[in-house]
């Protein structure tokens, strides 16, 4: 099944990945500057797929080193916006201790950052800044503040009536950032729900209703918040708030440790962006 998933995701990503390069050659009046072929999408998806699978294989690698029984990488195709829905990796027994919760839970995010961070570099060094027409309608991605320093660093200011119009690997190292910090909310299961038991203790459940109401505020500023909002309304109605104990509950994380914990905390601040996506309208005069 693993291997199943994993093809249908790259024809999903590639076939998703040939409309962003298409985009990508098309300069926001309509002008189509070169012919595309189905395999310029494996820019994209070539670069999803190793975030994706690089943070998916962090977590492996810390079951394989505790000796927690784990599956390999589970991909998930989707035919729209970004082709896929991630990836994940079955657990099949409890994690018994804190130290554990914690390597395995932190594993992902860093794995996964670690190759999101020069794909983010190197797909803007290739994007292209282009004039917008009189009138122009389309698709805004917000921008973290990784992503806005990134493309300052290697654009400058851009100046008023230009804007960046993305390499396919540039998205796909967006949706990276934007995956990261999704997995790093304090909440349930997620990677960031772990994190936060493992340092926090019975203290987390405060942190998990905070994040809750705040995931329940953005979907009210931006709907593409929304389908988030449900599956955490979701997780906390099957789950509840309070993470599983582990057996040494009452011990605290070592320093090390804890430091850590805050080194993923910024990056989750790096990573997140109020708003992901929105539509635009632009008229000038």
């Amino acid at each position: 099944m693993n291997v199943v998933l994993l093809l249908a995701t790259i024809g999903s990503t590639t076939f998703i990945g040939f409309f962003h390069y298409q985009s990508f050659v098309t300069d926001f009046d309509g002008t189509v500057q070169r012919q595309v072929f189905m395999w310029h999408g494996l820019w994209y998806s070539a670069t999803v797929l190793a975030i994706l699978g690089c943070h998916e294989m962090g977590h492996y690698f810390a079951c394989r080193y505790y000796r927690v029984d784990a599956s390999l990488p589970y991909f998930l195709p989707a035919p729209f916006l970004t082709g896929t829905l991630g990836a994940f990796i079955r657990i099949r027994q409890p994690i018994p201790t804190k130290r554990m919760l914690f390597d395995i839970g932190v594993a992902g995010p860093i794995a996964g950052f670690v190759v999101a961070v020069p794909t983010l570099f190197l797909g803007l060094s290739l994007s292209r800044v282009l004039p917008l027409p009189t009138e122009f309608t389309g698709i805004e991605l917000g921008e973290p503040l990784l992503f806005r320093l990134a493309a300052w660093l290697i654009w400058g200011d851009i100046p008023a009536g230009y804007s960046l119009n993305l390499h396919p690997m540039a998205f796909a190292a967006w949706f990276g950032l934007l995956a990261t910090a999704l997995n790093l909310f304090p909440i349930g299961q997620l990677d960031g729900g772990h994190i936060s038991y493992a340092t926090l203790g019975s203290r987390s459940t405060l942190v998990t209703i905070g994040a809750t109401v705040l995931t329940m505020l953005l979907a009210f500023r931006s709907l593409s918040w929304v389908a988030w909002a449900v599956l955490i309304v979701i997780m906390m109605v099957i789950m509840g708030p309070r993470h599983p104990r582990t057996l040494d509950h009452h011990i605290p994380l070592d320093r090390t440790r804890v430091w850590v914990a805050v080194s993923a905390l910024v990056m989750f601040i790096l990573c997140f962006t109020p708003v992901p996506v929105e539509f635009t309208s632009v008229i000038s005069e």
